[in-house]
C-alpha cells in the first residue's frame, strides 16, 4: 500500500512538474521573435515598422530555423513542428487581441500558414542557388513590397545568407538547448552609395 501511494504521488508530481521540452520550445520561439524585432531591420534595412513588417520578419527567421532542422530530420525530431505550433498559437492569440472575430480567425490563420510554407520553400530554393539574386528578389517581394530588389533587399539577403550559414554550422543538439544565435544585423554592410535604398 505504501509503495502504491508513493507511485501515485510520483505521478502527480510529474503532472505538475515543468516540461523541459516545453521550456526549450518557448526559448527557441522567443529567440526567433526577439531577433525579428531587432530595431536595425526597421531603421537600416527598409522593413516597414508595422504589424505586417514584423510578421514578415518573424516568418523569415522561423523559415530559416525550420530550414536548418529540415536538413537533419532524424536528430531534430518534432522540434520544428513544435516551434511552428507555438508560432500558430501566438498568432491566434494576437489576432484575438486585435479584435478579430472567432469566425475570421481560422481563415486568417490558414493564410498565415500558407504564407509560411510558401516562403519556406522560396527561401530554401533561393539559399540553394549560387549568389543572392534570387534571395534578394524573394525578400524584396515578400518583406519589402518591392517589384525589384533594392539595396535594402540585397542587404537583407546578405543577412539571411549569413543567418542560414550560422544555423547550418550549429549542431541541432545546440538548437534544442535553446542556444539559438542569429547574426547581428548591424554587422551586415549597408548598400554602397549610389545603390537604391
Amino acid at each position: 500500500m505504501r509503495q502504491s501511494q508513493q507511485q501515485v504521488a510520483t505521478m502527480i508530481f510529474r503532472l505538475f512538474r515543468r516540461d523541459p521540452q516545453a521550456a526549450t520550445i518557448a526559448a527557441l520561439y522567443g529567440a526567433i521573435v526577439a531577433q525579428a524585432r531587432n530595431p536595425t531591420f526597421y531603421l537600416g534595412f527598409g522593413v516597414a515598422d508595422t504589424a505586417e513588417g514584423r510578421f514578415d520578419m518573424i516568418l523569415l527567421h522561423l523559415a530559416l530555423f525550420c530550414r536548418r532542422l529540415g536538413g537533419d530530420p532524424v536528430t531534430a525530431g518534432s522540434l520544428g513542428q513544435d516551434v511552428f505550433d507555438m508560432f500558430c498559437r501566438d498568432m491566434d492569440h494576437n489576432l484575438r487581441e486585435m479584435g478579430v472575430g472567432d469566425l475570421s480567425v481560422p481563415k486568417k490563420m490558414q493564410k498565415m500558414a500558407e504564407a509560411f510554407y510558401g516562403r519556406l520553400e522560396t527561401y530554401d530554393r533561393a539559399l540553394a542557388a549560387a549568389g543572392d539574386d534570387d534571395l534578394a528578389l524573394a525578400l524584396a517581394r515578400n518583406v519589402l513590397g518591392e517589384a525589384a530588389p533594392s539595396g535594402s533587399a540585397r542587404r537583407l539577403a546578405s543577412y539571411a545568407r549569413a543567418a542560414a550559414r550560422r544555423l547550418d554550422e550549429t549542431p541541432v543538439a545546440g538548437l534544442t538547448g535553446a542556444a539559438l544565435r542569429f547574426p547581428d544585423p548591424d554587422t551586415i554592410p549597408a548598400p554602397a552609395r549610389g545603390t537604391a535604398p
